[in-house]
């Protein structure tokens, strides 16, 4: 085989990237697996992991300087210095927001894999089958059956804690022992039952933190500092579980450093025959070809490539003979919900750092509810003492507020709404070629908003989660919304949606660019619908489906 070609291409090591690397690496396929930004290595390069706050120069917080240099990243928590070199350089990687999107990328071995929340949840039937029930955009090509064994499949390597509910929009799954409830949140949890009657539901969250050693990952140690890299392999990431899977093969080579610019393209025999990649140290040119090629650059770097490439054919790109690339862009909109004090347990205190919180699964819209909008949302959330940072009334200095902070303070209980957020044609990405990055390359422009049913579900989100607590006997509940931008909820999908129909949709049932059958796209620019639910968990089951499917396509010689 030549010095640059190879069975498989996989472009991106995120969390979808490193699933079809693995599953790619095993079935026999010499891979080449091209990353845009630096390698960071399991254990060695986790450089914060086992810091305390007072070894920080600037004790975690931001300074300045980063407010200045991260306009973007400032807009929320995630701007701080215990992370900072996870998150992506803005200054040389800019892109044009036609109306406000907060677009927090990684770029570097194993992605947001490294950041990311962990809540992992199936979708159901009643999600695959909603774009059709309610007539919106176009009718997913799959259902749950089809799906059903990837999840399960997946689960039991990436290793998901929870407990088993037998709620029928909330599937159960393969899991580990699930994390625990405080004992607050396990007696607000049994009075929402009680009181709803069973028809609403507080369990613990299903997480991406194993509870019991695993495949040669020490199981959590319950410090909370899954952001900084976990050294257990406590988390699933790329560099916990599916890149050593990967590199045991003896089938992976890693390339960093690899800005794919473009997939190139036979108008003859219709087909990808490998990519074009910029240095992005050297700003050299390279080319590497492959059988079949995994885009996985996450939802918009994987729809930038697409535009970017075979345009000599198509004006849009390659998949955007439907006139859908680039179009129904998603996310999950929050920061909305209710919180209170909790009294009567002052004898009580929590036990570890649990990262993880409750889950309460969506209930509007389902049966015989039916609301002002369509679709729904869950919440996330929690119950804990508050600690030293908390104000106390009167005592701004001295000895009693020292003694006062050596106590642990009241009880609180909050939740927050993810509500789902609908595929509008309207809400779209171009490139902006009028603009570049560090390399020359023309930046994203980004143009989307939610709408009237999105903002009708959050009156909802908070005066539900009101009604909910204060049955649960929450005392001085108040309802917050913190507002919300697209991109907040890093929870980007579509543009490049699943469909049944080539002139609708960019890709087939088994994730296949309709121009290009041996290109799968299956990171989150393949979501035809949102749901509610956190959606990395379907990446990573997409991907795994759609290497057994092309695996079995090269073997009939049909790629």
């Amino acid at each position: 085989m030549a010095e640059n070609s190879y069975d498989a291409i996989v472009i991106g090591s995120g969390i979808s990237g490193g699933w079809a690397a693995k599953e790619l690496t095993e079935k026999g396929l010499k891979t080449i697996m091209l990353e845009r930004g630096r390698n960071i290595e399991h254990v060695k390069d986790y450089v914060n992991a086992n810091k305390h706050p007072w070894e920080f120069e600037h004790r975690g917080r931001r300074t300045e300087q980063m407010v200045q240099d991260y306009p973007v990243l400032k807009r929320d928590y995630a701007l701080n210095e215990l992370n900072l070199d996870y998150w992506v350089n803005e200054k040389e990687s800019p892109y044009t927001e036609t109306k406000r999107f907060d677009w927090y990328r990684g770029y570097h071995v194993g992605g947001r894999s490294l950041m990311w929340g962990r809540q992992s949840y199936r979708l159901a039937d009643i999600d695959f089958e909603a774009n059709a029930k309610d007539g919106i955009a176009v009718d997913w090509p799959i259902r749950y059956k089809d799906i059903a064994p990837w999840y399960s499949y997946v689960e039991k390597f990436a290793g998901i804690s929870g407990s088993v509910e037998n709620i029928p929009h909330l599937p159960d799954g393969e899991f580990m022992p699930a994390m625990e409830l405080n004992c607050v949140e396990k007696d607000i949890a049994a009075r929402i039952k009680e009181h709803y009657k069973g028809n609403r539901h507080m369990i613990i969250g299903r997480v991406a933190n194993i509870t019991q050693p695993h495949h040669n990952r020490t199981n959590c140690q319950y410090r909370n500092k899954c952001w900084l890299g976990c050294q257990f392999g406590g988390y699933f990431s790329t560099q916990s579980a599916t890149l050593p899977a990967a590199m045991a093969t003896g089938n992976l080579t890693l390339r960093p450093f690899s800005i794919v610019t473009k997939i190139l393209y036979d108008k003859d025999t219709k087909k990808a025959t490998g990519v074009e990649v910029l240095d992005a140290e050297t700003n050299q040119t390279y080319e590497y070809f492959a059988k079949v090629i995994f885009l996985n650059a996450s939802t918009l770097n994987s729809t930038w490539v697409l535009m970017n490439s075979a345009t000599d054919v198509w004006e849009g790109g390659l998949g955007s003979s439907s006139g859908e690339l680039g179009h129904n862009l998603m996310d999950h909109h929050f920061r909305a919900g209710a919180s209170g004090r909790v009294e009567g347990y002052e004898d009580k205190y929590v036990y570890g750092r649990r990262p993880n919180g409750v889950y309460i699964p969506r209930f509007r819209n389902i049966g015989d509810d039916k609301r002002d909008y369509i679709r729904g949302f869950g919440y996330q959330g929690s119950a804990g003492r508050e600690g030293w940072s908390r104000e106390i009334a009167e005592m701004g200095i001295g000895g009693d507020l020292k003694d006062a902070l050596c106590e642990p303070g009241q009880w609180t209980m909050g939740v927050t709404g993810f509500g789902e957020i609908l595929p509008y044609h309207d809400n779209k990405i171009s490139l902006d070629k009028n603009k570049k990055d560090k390399w020359g390359l023309p930046v994203l422009a980004i143009d989307c908003d939610i709408r009237e049913n999105e903002k009708k579900m959050r009156l909802d989100m908070m005066e539900d989660a009101k009604e909910m607590l204060e049955i649960a006997g929450v005392k001085d509940v108040k309802t917050n919304d913190s507002g919300y931008a697209m991109g907040m909820g890093i929870h980007e999908m579509g543009t490049a949606r699943m469909g049944r129909d080539p002139k609708t949709s960019v890709l087939n049932q088994h994730n296949q660019v309709w121009d290009a059958p041996n290109v799968y796209v299956t990171d989150g620019s393949c979501m035809t619908s949102a749901g509610c639910q956190n959606p990395s968990l379907t990446y990573m089951a997409l991907t795994a489906r759609a290497v057994d499917h092309a695996v079995s396509e090269m073997k009939k010689l049909n790629l």
